[in-house]
């Protein structure tokens, strides 16, 4: 005769099948793994503990009491990936659809505890319908009880995000304010409020994937970093994602093994177009710059004249962040400027150093652009950059022009290094409109203005469009052959490994958001 203990034991597992196997099979016909599937893909195998299995809600309002499920919609826990600590929860659409109860949320705050206490990241794994309404107030009170513990969190340790089914209402802000978000194509979406409250208030017609689905926050809100094809795929960015990040705000970014060697790069040399028009690929810089397959781009579907990313350089974890010329020329925008504020605010948070690639011919104007206040979002670039105490190197391979210049981590904004190629531009404007200005008067009275204003472009371009005239100043500090970069940042990140800056003491800055 089985003992209390083992019948326990059988309940528990009949439990985790979370309410029934029919309730599996549903969620499997969607393309969606169960939680616990999830949480065993994610951790290194047998390293898995669960925390709070036995937990079950406290309601008995309309009829709850009778359905009961132990761990109550959330799988909560710790193990390790790739042999480092994390802690997981992930929510069970197969109970209650997920829905967060009082319960609920305490277990999730319990692991964000620990996660704290013991600096190791936090992954969510969301999918859930939304707050229990059968709950009332407490399921409300237990999603800010989670908001709060992210903001605690925030800066503390990595927190990232994976949307695998559904997150609406309240439930959006806690991904929101975490450090990476993962979304799943087609069976994941977030929104504060869903379609049928659109149509309502609003009388559009949208349906859930158009409204909040992946493809919307990758390219037109940015709300997500990444995207995934399906839920394998999403935990595998994941732990790829974890591979460049450390455990904590006190600790650095794991390091690879590396053998120096000449670290020429002849390929860099022909990249940049004789003609100054001419778009090319900045990825093709970075490829170039970085470990072999070693960039793994962060928002790259969204504000695409501006490309983020981790690299390694020399197996050292890297954030890059740097002016496509491929897409609007380069140039800054409301989009552009938030996302790369973004992540250098995050590489900052964790001691991760920033590599600044620039070729900008300046912010973009326009009604537009003004209306929507590039002024304060350009801000966010200048003052996440001015502040980051991370090892910080720039290099101009091209244009750098005005205000641009100033925020795309110049050395007057604290850089540590700051190289050029010769091809390096660096001047309030270009040539042609610099010149158009400074000898309006002498094209006007000339003979053959075109020729003359050829000739007055011709004389700003070889005393500005070049990095020499900034190196003279001190404002570059080297102008290298493109084929040496690769080695000279090597040497420029290695240097700056121990640098160690003190800002103002002050409870905290006024970022303009």
């Amino acid at each position: 005769m089985k003992d209390k203990y083992q019948l326990l034991q059988d309940k528990l597992d009949a439990s985790k099948l979370g309410g029934g196997q029919e309730r599996i099979d549903k969620q499997h016909a969607k393309g969606k793994l169960t939680a616990r599937e999830r949480v065993q893909l994610l951790m290194d195998e047998g390293s898995f503990e669960e925390i709070g299995a036995l937990v079950t809600h406290r309601t008995t309002d309309f009829g709850m009491e009778k359905q009961q499920f132990y761990g109550d919609g959330v799988v909560t826990g710790y193990g390790t990936v790739n042999g480092r600590l994390v802690y997981v929860f992930a929510q069970d659409f197969t109970v209650f659809g997920g829905a967060l109860s009082e319960t609920h949320a305490e277990k999730i705050c319990k692991v964000m505890d620990m996660a704290m206490k013991n600096g190791a990241p936090l992954i969510g794994l969301n999918d859930s319908g939304g707050a229990r309404i059968q709950e009332g107030v407490r399921s409300l009170g237990g999603y800010a009880d989670i908001f709060y513990k992210n903001v605690m969190a925030s800066g503390v340790i990595p927190q990232i995000s994976a949307i695998m089914g559904p997150c609406a209402g309240g439930a959006v802000y806690s991904p929101a304010m975490t450090d990476f978000t993962i979304m799943v194509e087609g069976t994941s979406y977030m929104f504060v409020t869903g379609p049928n409250v659109v149509k309502t208030v609003t009388n559009e017609e949208v349906t859930s994937e158009e409204l909040g689905g992946a493809s919307a926050h990758s390219t037109k809100s940015g709300v997500t970093h990444l995207t995934a094809t399906n839920d394998v795929d999403c935990i595998n960015q994941v732990k790829h994602l974890l591979s460049y990040m450390p455990q904590n705000c006190e600790d650095k970014p794991p390091k690879l093994d590396y053998q120096i060697g000449t670290e020429i790069r002849e390929e860099l040399e022909g990249i940049i177009p004789e003609n100054a028009n001419q778009p090319y690929d900045m990825r093709e810089v970075i490829q170039g710059i970085c470990d072999t397959d070693s960039f793994f781009e962060i928002h790259p579907d969204y504000a695409d004249n501006i490309v983020v990313g981790f690299c390694r350089i020399a197996g050292r974890s890297i954030g890059v962040v740097a002016n496509q010329p491929m897409s609007l020329a380069g140039v800054l925008d409301v989009e552009s400027s938030k996302k790369a504020a973004r992540f250098t605010r995050t590489c900052d948070c964790f001691n991760i150093p920033l590599l600044v690639l620039v070729d900008v011919p300046g912010f973009l104007p326009g009604t537009d652009q003004e209306w929507n206040a590039i002024i304060t979002n350009g801000a966010k670039l200048l003052y996440a950059l001015s502040e980051a105490t991370v090892p910080r190197v720039t290099l101009i391979t091209r244009k750098a022009y005005g205000g641009a210049y100033d925020v795309m981590n110049s050395k007057h904004i604290g850089a540590d290094m700051n190289f050029a190629w010769p091809s390096a531009e660096i001047a309030v404007m270009g040539a042609k409109g610099a010149s158009e200005i400074i000898f309006k008067k002498e094209i006007k009275a000339a003979d053959n203005p075109a020729e003359k204003l050829a000739e007055k472009e011709k004389e700003y371009a070889d005393l500005f469009a070049n990095p020499y005239s900034a190196a003279k100043r001190g404002f570059i500090d080297e102008v290298i052959y493109p084929k040496e970069t690769r080695r000279k940042l090597i040497k420029a990140f290695d240097m700056l490994e121990n640098k160690v800056a003190v800002l103002p003491k002050k409870k905290h800055g006024n970022i303009p958001l």
